[in-house]
């Protein structure tokens, strides 16, 4: 179902952004449209209320007009992210791209650079500690109920919170013996996967079905009802987390994001390769994995002891076998040479300086004379 458009501010310039704003998100799906628009409904409101002498496109100026907009976001109250007011960037200067080739004034496609564009905030990882995790799941645990077992299994799937909220009510699907999956619908990225879980999730499925509403359809298409809408749901669900931090005691903010963060955190830690850890979360770039993953101190102290006791990117040591030695015949001979022609080949392919390999190649014709020699040797004598 598709959320009610705001309408845009009345002021003469609404003739030309906001067929502008349709242009550039014709193919784009509906949150980029709604972006675009809230982009045009806050210029024109900031443009309206400061400069309401400014009725055409040919009055826009960088001076005062767009530097006087980008003070208004640096000022908001409170303070905007980064990449919200990057975003406002971006798409304001996208539209005046296209107002300036449809109404043929070049001078608008130069108000906004991309140097205004703010740089993106570099995000830490934010997993729960060990004592808070386990403080939230034991209180979560105690209360048993239906948000309780919600947010239990937004922990224990690392699903962002408008996946878990638009789960079906047959997510968790069978892939085998004491094999089982969380389909998790199209998410933030228009992905969709695959979540391996253990039998814990599989009961707290169970439990969440049993605790559904009376006034619930038995036959719905979601797991979790939304009588009074999505959004609700949402915040009644962050809502809910906050009063559980409250009562054990947290004094920090907490926010169910932060379960996503915990769990691949965890998931690294047990074993789990980085590559796999990108696939459960959901991840297109390994770089946005990388902000969810805290690897401390212990954590590299672990992995480098493992190395150590199981260094397999070393050759093994040569070690003196008790029983006899290599005899010392022809045909042991043979076999050395050629086993040390076999990885000179193998060693020459992978050396890229020029002069290193012509001295190999030398030395590669070299064994293979000795070794036609020697083979002579092994012909039975006339």
């Amino acid at each position: 179902m598709k959320r009610k458009r705001i309408p845009l501010p009345t002021h003469p310039l609404t003739t030309f952004f906001q067929p502008a704003a349709e242009s550039v998100t014709t193919s784009l799906g509906d949150a980029s449209i709604t972006s675009y628009r809230g982009t045009v409904r806050h210029f024109l409101t900031y443009l309206g209320a400061q400069y309401s002498e400014v009725h055409s496109l040919d009055q826009l100026r960088r001076d005062p007009h767009i530097l006087g907009w980008l003070a208004l976001l640096r000022s908001h109250n409170p303070p905007l992210a980064a990449i919200t007011r990057a975003n406002y960037v971006i798409y304001l200067r996208r539209m005046l791209e296209e107002l300036a080739w449809t109404q043929q004034l070049p001078a608008l496609a130069h108000l906004l650079s991309r140097d205004d564009v703010p740089r993106k905030e570099h995000h830490l990882p934010r997993p729960l500690t060990p004592e808070q995790d386990q403080l939230i799941q034991q209180e979560l645990l105690r209360r048993n109920d239906f948000v309780s077992n919600v947010l239990l299994l937004l922990r224990h799937t690392g699903m962002r919170i408008g996946e878990c909220v638009d789960l079906s009510f047959d997510c968790l699907r069978p892939l085998g013996p004491d094999q089982w999956a969380i389909h998790v619908p199209l998410g933030k990225l228009k992905t969709e996967r695959w979540v391996p879980v253990d039998s814990m999730v599989c009961q707290l499925v169970a439990r969440i079905r049993s605790l559904r509403p009376p006034t619930a359809p038995k036959a719905g298409r979601l797991l979790l009802p939304r009588p009074r809408g999505r959004c609700v749901l949402i915040r009644k669900l962050r809502a809910a987390l906050r009063e559980v931090v409250s009562a054990v005691g947290i004094p920090v903010r907490i926010v169910p994001h932060q379960f996503r963060h915990t769990y691949g955190t965890e998931m690294l830690r047990a074993g789990v390769s980085f590559a796999a850890v990108i696939k459960l979360l959901g991840h297109k770039s390994p770089h946005m994995t990388l902000e969810y993953l805290e690897i401390t101190q212990q954590d590299l102290q672990r992995e480098f002891h493992l190395a150590l006791s199981h260094p397999r990117h070393l050759a093994p040591s040569r070690t003196i076998s008790p029983g006899p030695l290599p005899r010392a015949d022809l045909s042991s001979l043979i076999d050395s040479l050629t086993v040390a022609q076999h990885v000179l080949e193998i060693y020459r392919r992978n050396v890229a300086d020029n002069p290193a390999r012509r001295l190999l190649d030398r030395l590669a014709n070299r064994i293979v004379k000795i070794l036609a020699e020697t083979r002579k040797l092994n012909k039975p004598q006339k």
